[in-house]
Protein backbone atom coordinates (compact mmCIF):
# COMPACT_ATOMS: atom_id res chain seq x y z
CA UNK A 1 0.00 0.00 0.00
CA UNK A 2 1.28 3.52 -0.77
CA UNK A 3 2.21 5.73 2.15
CA UNK A 4 1.97 9.51 1.99
CA UNK A 5 2.42 12.36 4.44
CA UNK A 6 -1.07 13.83 4.66
CA UNK A 7 -2.45 16.22 7.28
CA UNK A 8 0.98 16.12 8.88
CA UNK A 9 1.07 12.35 9.49
CA UNK A 10 2.03 9.16 7.69
CA UNK A 11 -1.10 7.68 6.11
CA UNK A 12 -1.29 4.27 4.44
CA UNK A 13 -3.86 3.87 1.67
CA UNK A 14 -4.73 1.78 -1.38
CA UNK A 15 -6.55 2.70 -4.61
CA UNK A 16 -8.22 0.26 -7.00
CA UNK A 17 -10.26 0.79 -10.17
CA UNK A 18 -11.17 3.78 -12.29
CA UNK A 19 -14.08 6.19 -12.26
CA UNK A 20 -15.60 8.44 -9.60
CA UNK A 21 -13.75 8.18 -6.29
CA UNK A 22 -15.25 6.32 -3.33
CA UNK A 23 -13.31 6.64 -0.05
CA UNK A 24 -13.97 3.90 2.52
CA UNK A 25 -13.51 4.72 6.23
CA UNK A 26 -13.17 1.73 8.56
CA UNK A 27 -14.30 1.45 12.18
CA UNK A 28 -12.08 1.45 15.26
CA UNK A 29 -9.36 -1.16 15.63
CA UNK A 30 -9.57 -2.48 12.06
CA UNK A 31 -7.35 -1.88 9.01
CA UNK A 32 -8.66 -0.57 5.72
CA UNK A 33 -8.02 -3.90 3.98
CA UNK A 34 -11.20 -5.27 5.59
CA UNK A 35 -13.14 -3.43 2.88
CA UNK A 36 -11.22 -5.26 0.18
CA UNK A 37 -12.88 -8.60 0.92
CA UNK A 38 -16.33 -7.64 -0.38
CA UNK A 39 -16.95 -3.91 -0.82
CA UNK A 40 -13.97 -2.90 -2.96
CA UNK A 41 -14.48 -5.58 -5.67
CA UNK A 42 -18.20 -4.78 -5.93
CA UNK A 43 -17.63 -1.03 -6.18
CA UNK A 44 -14.84 -1.42 -8.75
CA UNK A 45 -17.09 -3.68 -10.82
CA UNK A 46 -19.77 -0.97 -10.63
CA UNK A 47 -17.37 1.55 -12.18
CA UNK A 48 -15.80 3.31 -9.21
CA UNK A 49 -12.25 4.09 -8.14
CA UNK A 50 -12.06 2.88 -4.54
CA UNK A 51 -9.66 4.17 -1.89
CA UNK A 52 -9.22 2.36 1.41
CA UNK A 53 -6.93 3.57 4.17
CA UNK A 54 -5.57 2.62 7.53
CA UNK A 55 -6.97 5.27 9.86
CA UNK A 56 -4.49 6.99 12.14
CA UNK A 57 -3.98 4.58 15.02
CA UNK A 58 -3.61 1.60 12.68
CA UNK A 59 -0.05 0.86 11.54
CA UNK A 60 1.61 1.50 9.16
CA UNK A 61 -0.32 4.78 9.37
CA UNK A 62 0.78 7.04 12.22
CA UNK A 63 -0.40 5.48 15.46
CA UNK A 64 -0.92 8.77 17.35
CA UNK A 65 -0.25 7.02 20.65
CA UNK A 66 -0.56 10.29 22.57
CA UNK A 67 -4.17 10.67 21.52
CA UNK A 68 -6.41 11.77 18.68
CA UNK A 69 -9.80 13.30 18.04
CA UNK A 70 -12.59 12.65 15.58
CA UNK A 71 -11.60 15.95 13.96
CA UNK A 72 -8.14 14.51 13.28
CA UNK A 73 -9.70 11.58 11.43
CA UNK A 74 -11.95 13.95 9.50
CA UNK A 75 -8.96 16.04 8.44
CA UNK A 76 -7.06 12.87 7.43
CA UNK A 77 -9.94 11.77 5.20
CA UNK A 78 -10.23 15.22 3.65
CA UNK A 79 -6.49 15.24 2.96
CA UNK A 80 -6.70 11.85 1.23
CA UNK A 81 -9.53 13.04 -1.03
CA UNK A 82 -7.49 16.07 -2.03
CA UNK A 83 -4.34 13.97 -2.47
CA UNK A 84 -6.20 11.72 -4.91
CA UNK A 85 -7.76 14.71 -6.74
CA UNK A 86 -11.12 13.08 -6.18
CA UNK A 87 -13.32 15.88 -4.88
CA UNK A 88 -16.19 15.70 -4.66
CA UNK A 89 -15.88 12.04 -3.68
CA UNK A 90 -18.38 9.56 -2.36
CA UNK A 91 -17.47 8.59 1.21
CA UNK A 92 -18.58 5.41 2.99
CA UNK A 93 -17.92 4.69 6.66
CA UNK A 94 -18.89 2.11 9.24
CA UNK A 95 -19.17 2.49 13.03
CA UNK A 96 -16.45 4.98 14.06
CA UNK A 97 -15.83 5.53 10.35
CA UNK A 98 -19.49 6.50 9.90
CA UNK A 99 -19.11 9.17 12.55
CA UNK A 100 -16.07 10.44 10.67
CA UNK A 101 -18.23 10.70 7.53
CA UNK A 102 -20.94 12.59 9.42
CA UNK A 103 -18.43 15.12 10.73
CA UNK A 104 -16.72 15.38 7.33
CA UNK A 105 -19.90 16.43 5.55
CA UNK A 106 -20.41 19.07 8.22
CA UNK A 107 -16.85 20.41 8.12
CA UNK A 108 -16.00 19.98 4.43
CA UNK A 109 -19.21 19.52 2.43
CA UNK A 110 -17.50 20.60 -0.80
CA UNK A 111 -15.38 17.43 -0.71
CA UNK A 112 -18.28 14.95 -0.58
CA UNK A 113 -20.73 14.12 -3.37
CA UNK A 114 -22.68 11.48 -1.43
CA UNK A 115 -22.26 10.06 2.07
CA UNK A 116 -23.02 6.55 3.32
CA UNK A 117 -23.02 5.70 7.02
CA UNK A 118 -23.24 2.08 8.19
CA UNK A 119 -23.90 1.03 11.80
CA UNK A 120 -23.78 4.57 13.08
CA UNK A 121 -24.97 6.71 15.98
CA UNK A 122 -25.25 10.40 16.73
CA UNK A 123 -25.38 10.38 20.51
CA UNK A 124 -23.72 8.60 23.42
CA UNK A 125 -25.33 5.73 25.31
CA UNK A 126 -24.43 4.37 28.79
CA UNK A 127 -23.92 0.80 27.56
CA UNK A 128 -21.62 1.88 24.71
CA UNK A 129 -19.66 4.05 27.13
CA UNK A 130 -19.30 1.21 29.63
CA UNK A 131 -18.02 -1.15 26.93
CA UNK A 132 -15.60 1.48 25.64
CA UNK A 133 -14.23 2.16 29.13
CA UNK A 134 -13.86 -1.56 29.72
CA UNK A 135 -11.86 -1.97 26.52
CA UNK A 136 -9.62 0.92 27.54
CA UNK A 137 -9.06 -0.69 30.95
CA UNK A 138 -8.06 -3.99 29.35
CA UNK A 139 -5.40 -2.15 27.34
CA UNK A 140 -4.19 -0.04 30.28
CA UNK A 141 -3.89 -3.02 32.63
CA UNK A 142 -2.29 -5.21 29.95
CA UNK A 143 -5.06 -7.78 30.31
CA UNK A 144 -5.25 -10.19 27.39
CA UNK A 145 -8.27 -12.48 27.45
CA UNK A 146 -7.78 -16.13 26.48
CA UNK A 147 -8.13 -16.19 22.67
CA UNK A 148 -11.05 -18.63 22.62
CA UNK A 149 -12.99 -16.55 25.15
CA UNK A 150 -12.15 -13.27 23.37
CA UNK A 151 -13.33 -14.80 20.08
CA UNK A 152 -16.63 -15.90 21.60
CA UNK A 153 -17.29 -12.46 23.10
CA UNK A 154 -16.44 -10.73 19.82
CA UNK A 155 -18.75 -13.04 17.89
CA UNK A 156 -21.67 -12.45 20.24
CA UNK A 157 -21.17 -8.67 20.18
CA UNK A 158 -20.66 -8.23 16.44
CA UNK A 159 -22.62 -10.96 14.65
CA UNK A 160 -26.29 -11.76 14.26
CA UNK A 161 -27.81 -14.73 16.11
CA UNK A 162 -28.89 -15.96 12.67
CA UNK A 163 -25.25 -16.17 11.60
CA UNK A 164 -24.26 -17.99 14.78
CA UNK A 165 -27.12 -20.50 14.51
CA UNK A 166 -25.18 -22.30 11.78
CA UNK A 167 -22.38 -24.30 13.50
CA UNK A 168 -20.17 -24.19 10.41
CA UNK A 169 -20.47 -20.43 10.01
CA UNK A 170 -20.05 -19.89 13.73
CA UNK A 171 -16.84 -21.93 13.79
CA UNK A 172 -15.43 -20.11 10.79
CA UNK A 173 -15.99 -16.76 12.48
CA UNK A 174 -14.61 -18.02 15.80
CA UNK A 175 -11.46 -19.23 14.04
CA UNK A 176 -10.95 -15.80 12.47
CA UNK A 177 -11.55 -13.96 15.73
CA UNK A 178 -9.36 -16.35 17.73
CA UNK A 179 -6.47 -15.84 15.33
CA UNK A 180 -6.74 -12.05 15.61
CA UNK A 181 -7.07 -12.26 19.41
CA UNK A 182 -3.54 -13.68 19.73
CA UNK A 183 -2.00 -10.40 18.56
CA UNK A 184 -0.75 -7.96 21.18
CA UNK A 185 -3.08 -4.93 21.44
CA UNK A 186 -1.60 -2.03 19.48
CA UNK A 187 -1.08 1.34 21.20
CA UNK A 188 -2.74 3.14 18.31
CA UNK A 189 -5.94 1.17 18.86
CA UNK A 190 -5.89 2.36 22.48
CA UNK A 191 -5.68 5.92 21.19
CA UNK A 192 -8.73 5.34 18.99
CA UNK A 193 -10.64 3.96 21.98
CA UNK A 194 -9.75 7.04 24.00
CA UNK A 195 -11.41 9.55 21.65
CA UNK A 196 -14.18 11.67 23.14
CA UNK A 197 -17.56 10.10 22.39
CA UNK A 198 -19.61 12.14 24.85
CA UNK A 199 -21.27 14.67 22.55
CA UNK A 200 -24.80 14.40 21.23
CA UNK A 201 -24.48 15.54 17.61
CA UNK A 202 -28.01 14.91 16.35
CA UNK A 203 -29.04 18.57 16.40
CA UNK A 204 -25.92 19.51 14.42
CA UNK A 205 -26.77 17.00 11.70
CA UNK A 206 -29.71 19.18 10.70
CA UNK A 207 -27.10 21.33 8.92
CA UNK A 208 -25.96 18.51 6.62
CA UNK A 209 -26.81 19.18 2.99
CA UNK A 210 -24.92 16.28 1.35
CA UNK A 211 -27.14 13.49 -0.07
CA UNK A 212 -26.92 10.84 2.63
CA UNK A 213 -27.73 7.17 3.14
CA UNK A 214 -27.81 5.59 6.59
CA UNK A 215 -27.77 1.79 6.80
CA UNK A 216 -28.73 0.04 10.02
CA UNK A 217 -28.22 -3.62 10.83
CA UNK A 218 -31.25 -5.13 12.54
CA UNK A 219 -29.31 -7.28 15.04
CA UNK A 220 -26.57 -4.77 15.79
CA UNK A 221 -25.85 -4.67 19.52
CA UNK A 222 -23.00 -2.14 19.41
CA UNK A 223 -24.84 0.45 17.30
CA UNK A 224 -28.50 -0.57 17.53
CA UNK A 225 -30.54 0.22 14.44
CA UNK A 226 -32.59 2.79 16.35
CA UNK A 227 -29.46 4.97 16.57
CA UNK A 228 -29.09 4.88 12.79
CA UNK A 229 -32.75 5.79 12.38
CA UNK A 230 -32.13 8.81 14.62
CA UNK A 231 -29.20 9.94 12.47
CA UNK A 232 -31.23 9.57 9.29
CA UNK A 233 -34.12 11.50 10.81
CA UNK A 234 -31.75 14.31 11.83
CA UNK A 235 -30.20 14.74 8.35
CA UNK A 236 -32.55 16.57 5.96
CA UNK A 237 -33.59 14.30 3.11
CA UNK A 238 -31.48 11.34 4.26
CA UNK A 239 -32.50 7.85 3.22
CA UNK A 240 -32.56 5.03 5.77
CA UNK A 241 -32.29 1.32 4.97
CA UNK A 242 -32.30 -1.46 7.56
CA UNK A 243 -30.86 -4.85 6.69
CA UNK A 244 -32.18 -7.92 8.48
CA UNK A 245 -30.27 -10.87 9.94
CA UNK A 246 -26.94 -9.15 10.48
CA UNK A 247 -25.13 -7.48 13.34
CA UNK A 248 -22.43 -4.82 13.66
CA UNK A 249 -20.37 -6.57 10.99
CA UNK A 250 -23.30 -6.58 8.58
CA UNK A 251 -21.10 -5.53 5.67
CA UNK A 252 -19.27 -8.87 6.14
CA UNK A 253 -22.29 -10.99 7.10
CA UNK A 254 -24.61 -9.82 4.31
CA UNK A 255 -22.15 -8.26 1.85
CA UNK A 256 -24.21 -8.74 -1.31
CA UNK A 257 -27.19 -6.90 0.12
CA UNK A 258 -25.07 -4.18 1.71
CA UNK A 259 -23.15 -3.66 -1.54
CA UNK A 260 -26.36 -3.48 -3.56
CA UNK A 261 -27.80 -0.81 -1.27
CA UNK A 262 -24.61 1.25 -1.40
CA UNK A 263 -24.18 0.99 -5.18
CA UNK A 264 -27.85 1.73 -5.88
CA UNK A 265 -27.53 4.91 -3.82
CA UNK A 266 -24.23 6.03 -5.33
CA UNK A 267 -25.38 5.46 -8.91
CA UNK A 268 -28.85 7.00 -8.52
CA UNK A 269 -29.36 10.47 -10.00
CA UNK A 270 -29.01 13.26 -7.45
CA UNK A 271 -32.25 15.07 -6.88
Amino acid sequence: MPIAILNGIQLSYDVTGTGPLVVMVMGSGSPGRVWRTYQTPALVKAGFRVATMDNRGIAPSHESVHGMTIDDLVADTAALINHLNGAPAHVVGTSMGARVVQELVLARPELVAKAVMLATAGRPHPLSRALNLGEQALHDESVQLPPQYAAAIKAMLNLSPYTLEDPTQAQQWLDIFEFSATAKPAPGVRAQLGMDRSRNRLADYARITTPSLVVGFADDQLAPAVFGREVAAAIPGARYVEIERCGHYGYLERPDEVNRVIIDFLTAPTR
